[in-house]
């Protein structure tokens, strides 16, 4: 199908906000599957008692969000590759579900800042004792080296007890406890944190009004070409007038109109008796 410039123009949007999408989303799906399915941290599933969890809560969502994002991505892609509407509309009904997840979770992540570190907290603690438990698992390694490294704090005390420990925290003997700069951060940042998912959800908007617009131009060029039809064949006669268009304003521009030309007198058939 041919679209117009701005239809071309919103199919690459999409094609590249749905890459982003793709690896946010194979990130977190994968981070929590590691999570959920690794020999260090399945015991924590397997205990009745912890299954309320901060550690299990955030697992779970990162699963979830995960698939839903990948989810997403599927039909987006498939819609804006293809040019299919009906892909599309899906497409736009879960991003529209997305957009209204994202203003509530940050206002209640806003309204109940002190709930919410709490719980990421917790997450840390669960994250860091599983972490010395295992001996070294290298990809809590990293999950625990890049939140040292970015909030400048190190383990649940502050001080490098643990030697394994001492390879994901900044350098220097003593840094802030995490458990306590988490739940300060948090709460000092947490219009911050709202602004992140508003701003999240405004890029979801800009993805939602780039599908609404492909969809609609899709259907423009789909509509059903102008037909002309000549009234008369080419001259077969001595005296024959020239063949006569019936057509009306041809709506389409961009497309090659469909002519049909009448059968001529040899060429109509004719009924035997």
């Amino acid at each position: 199908m041919a679209l117009d410039g701005c239809g071309v123009f919103c199919k690459y949007i999409l094609f590249i906000f749905n890459l982003i999408f793709a690896v946010v989303g194979f990130v977190f799906l994968g981070l929590g599957l590691w999570l959920r399915f690794s020999d260090s941290t399945r015991p924590i599933f397997e205990v009745e008692a912890l299954n309320s969890s901060a550690f299990v809560m955030i697992v779970t969502i990162l699963i979830a969000l995960g698939s839903v994002m990948l989810i997403v991505v599927v039909f987006g892609d498939y819609g804006a590759c293809n040019e299919k509407r009906c892909s599309l509309q899906v497409f736009s009904a879960l991003l529209t579900i997305l957009i209204l997840a994202e203003v509530v979770v940050g206002v209640l992540a806003y309204t109940k800042r002190d709930e919410v570190g709490l719980n990421l907290a917790e997450f840390y603690s669960n994250m860091y004792t599983l972490y010395v438990t295992s001996g070294g698992d290298p990809f809590i390694r990293v999950t625990l080296t890049f939140i040292h490294n970015t909030l400048d704090c190190c383990g649940v005390t502050g001080i490098k007890l643990v030697e394994v420990v001492r390879q994901t925290c900044p350098s220097g003997f003593f840094q802030a406890s995490c458990p306590a700069t988490i739940i300060t951060f948090f709460d000092s940042k947490a219009q911050l944190v709202m602004g992140l998912f508003l701003g999240t959800g405004a890029l979801l908007i800009i993805a939602l009004i780039c599908s609404s617009t492909l969809s609609k131009k899709i259907r423009q060029s789909s509509a059903s070409a102008q037909y002309i039809i000549l009234t008369q064949s080419a001259p077969v006669l001595a005296n024959a007038q020239p063949c006569q268009l019936v057509s009306t304003s041809y709506p389409h521009p961009d497309q090659d109109p469909v002519v049909f030309t009448p059968l001529s007198a040899a060429n109509i058939p004719v009924a035997l008796s």
